[in-house]
């Protein structure tokens, strides 16, 4: 199973240059059914306060709509494992919070691949980052 980082919907549907022709591509294969993918529902916050400052309330409601509509794509809860795992993250890779919390809930979720355009994730011995570029 492959992990969804926020900033590969955002590129999706905010850009119009490789990385999002390249995010697409990935979401394209999950809502398929090619690969497995998940995110965590954090991502959902991610990418709507991006999408409300770049694009507005309105315009971010429709958009935010659209994911929550991806088939095949599983949204994670973040819980206490998750938590308590990211912190471990935190201390053992430096890593930011949100991000550790990305990198834990992949962990858990038995996902060996995270795509991201976040090269802080390639530090994470368990994960093989897809790069978007």
């Amino acid at each position: 199973m492959i992990y969804l980082d926020a900033n590969i919907f955002l590129y999706a549907l905010t850009s119009e240059d490789r990385k999002a022709e390249n995010s697409k591509a990935i979401i394209t294969q999950v809502a398929e059914g090619d690969v497995e993918g998940c995110t965590s529902v954090l991502t959902w916050d991610e990418v709507l306060y991006v999408l409300i400052k770049e694009k507005g309330k309105k315009e971010a409601i429709i958009e935010i709509k659209k994911l929550l509509k991806i088939p095949k794509l599983i949204f994670i809860d973040a819980n206490s494992d998750i938590i308590n795992n990211a912190l471990n993250i935190v201390e053992n890779y430096s890593l930011n919070p949100r991000d550790a919390i990305h990198a834990a809930t992949a962990i858990i979720n038995k996902c060996d691949k995270i795509a991201s355009d976040d090269s802080d994730f390639d530090k994470i011995k368990e994960l093989k980052r897809i790069k978007i570029n």
